[in-house]
């Protein structure tokens, strides 16, 4: 049985090898991609899903979405995924063009034309999600849940208390934890934890050409440490097909919009301020040599 999904993302070098897993792994059923800014501009994240769809041949159509925030100025993370968004690797350029719709109107459509309930999967700010919600509330009846990268309950990584993704959008990331959709917390809180080893990169190099590619790609990424690389977005993809690797509990999240602290994501860790009720499964752990194993197998599949 395979998992109906859209992405909506960012890309973005852990964007694209979560990408990379989405569109070869035949348990997952990738049926849209829409790009928002994010780590890049819209446009180099629209075409950056694109390259991933054609290096991969793949039947997946893209959208183009947000070019900024609802509310807040834009910041991107260029600094991290340079200029470009997926720097090191030589990509097709005959690329297909994206569909002659927006985002939000093209997961309209394919959300309600689906025979059945789609899982949402955003891995960028949740610009397009929030503008969905708000045109079309219809849709959230057929949306299965959403597998949302983004937040912390801890540190963040774009300021002391916001996550990435959160602060971007905090306006966008309220509308979506407010919506009544069931959502998992994919936060910094596991993919901290379950970084790509160095050793596992060196393996990815010489292992097909799909390894060559994400070996590249990553290798150009600026967050990365001694102890490897995080590929935060691979952790949504991961938890669909291996959710017994990962540690969930239900909590209440809610979004700071203003201040020093906007784009934190705070839980009720302790049940205490809204009456028992949960709008969220955080993840709060994870087996990390659960996920460098699979990682490597997924790609080991992957024939040129």
């Amino acid at each position: 049985m395979t998992i109906k999904i859209i992405m909506d993302t960012d890309p973005g070098i852990d964007d694209a090898a979560a990408l990379t897993m989405a569109i070869n792994d035949p348990q997952i059923d990738l049926a849209l991609v829409t790009s928002v800014a994010g780590n890049v501009t819209v446009d180099k994240t629209t075409k950056n899903a694109q390259k991933i769809v054609r290096f991969f041949n793949a039947d997946v159509p893209v959208a183009a979405g947000a070019q900024q925030p609802l509310i807040k100025e834009f910041e991107d993370a260029a600094r991290i995924h340079g200029e470009s968004g997926m720097p090191g690797y030589d990509f097709p350029e005959d690329l297909p063009k994206p569909l002659d719709m927006t985002a939000v109107e093209a997961l309209h459509k394919y959300i309600m034309e689906s025979d059945e309930n789609i899982t949402l999967v955003p891995t960028g700010s949740y610009t397009n999600i929030a503008l969905l919600f708000s045109e079309y509330p219809e849709v959230k009846t057929k949306i299965d849940r959403i597998v949302a990268m983004g937040g912390s309950l801890g540190m963040g990584n774009m300021t002391s208390a916001a996550e990435f993704n959160v602060f971007t959008d905090p306006d966008a990331a309220k509308i979506m934890y407010q919506s009544g959709v069931p959502i998992v917390m994919i936060g910094l809180d596991i993919t901290m934890k379950a970084l790509l080893t160095p050793e596992s990169l060196t393996k990815l190099e010489h292992m097909n050409e799909a390894g060559k590619m994400l070996h590249d790609i990553i290798s150009n990424d600026g967050d990365k440490s001694e102890a490897g690389s995080a590929m935060h977005d691979v952790n949504t993809i991961f938890y669909l097909l291996h959710p017994e690797a990962i540690t969930t509990k239900d909590m209440w999240i809610d979004v700071i919009t203003d201040g020093p602290a906007i784009g934190e994501t705070v839980g009720d860790i302790r049940g205490a301020y809204h009456d028992g009720k949960t709008n969220a499964k955080v993840a709060v752990d994870i087996d990390a040599a659960a996920f460098n194993k699979w990682f490597l197998e997924e790609v080991s599949q992957i024939k040129d």
